[in-house]
C-alpha cells in the first residue's frame, strides 16, 4: 500500500486530540499536537506515544526523559492548531497560549485539559519516521465536565449526542442496542 492511500484511510479513524509537551525550563519548552496516544498498561500505569523524529519535541523527550500528555477539550481547537505548527508559532512561544502549570516531572501541563498525564520515559522503539515512546505515568489530573476534542477526516470535531454509559451487566441496554441488527 502506498503512503497516500494509507493516510487517506487513517483519516476515517477518529482520534482524541492531545498535546505532548516537554521542557523543564521556560524558554526551552516545546510540544506537538498528536492523536497517536493510547494507554499501554495499568501495571505499571503507562502510555504509548508516537512522535515523528523531525518534531522539535523528539530530541527533548529523549534528553529530559519525561513528557506530559494533555488531552484537549473542544474549546482548545486553536491550541491544537498552534501546537501542530499551522499557526507559525514554534517552541516555547506556543506556551503563550493556554494556561500552563508544571507537573511532578517538570514537564509543562495544560491546566484545563480533559485529562493530563505526567510521564517518565521508560523505553523508546524506533521506526523509519517515528519513535514510539513508552512513558510510566507519575500523575494524572482530569476534569469531568470537559467535552473532548476529536480529529476525524482532516478536521477537528466536538463530541455530540453521547449516550448514557452502558455497562456489560445492563441487559436491557444490550437488547436495545442489538435489536437494531436483527
Amino acid at each position: 500500500m502506498d503512503s497516500q492511500s494509507f493516510k487517506q484511510a487513517m483519516r476515517h479513524c477518529a482520534g482524541a486530540v492531545a498535546l505532548v509537551t516537554v521542557g523543564r525550563e521556560q524558554g526551552r519548552r516545546t510540544g506537538l499536537t498528536v492523536t497517536a496516544v493510547c494507554s499501554l498498561s495499568d501495571d505499571p500505569p503507562s502510555l504509548l506515544v508516537c512522535v515523528n523524529r523531525n518534531a522539535s519535541a523528539h530530541p527533548r523527550i529523549q534528553e529530559e526523559r519525561c513528557f506530559a500528555v494533555s488531552f484537549l477539550a473542544e474549546e482548545h481547537m486553536a491550541l491544537a492548531l498552534t501546537f501542530s505548527g499551522q499557526k507559525g508559532v514554534d517552541g516555547d512561544a506556543r506556551f503563550g497560549f493556554g494556561r500552563w502549570t508544571t507537573a511532578i516531572t517538570g514537564a509543562p501541563v495544560l491546566e484545563d485539559a480533559v485529562v493530563s498525564f505526567d510521564c517518565e520515559l521508560r523505553e523508546t522503539f524506533e521506526t523509519r519516521t517515528h519513535s514510539v515512546f513508552i512513558g510510566d505515568v507519575r500523575d494524572a489530573v482530569f476534569r469531568c465536565d470537559a467535552p473532548p476534542l476529536v480529529y476525524l477526516r482532516s478536521a477537528f470535531h466536538n463530541v455530540q449526542a453521547m449516550r448514557e454509559p452502558v455497562t456489560l451487566g445492563d441487559l436491557t441496554a444490550r437488547k436495545m442496542i442489538w435489536s437494531g441488527f436483527s
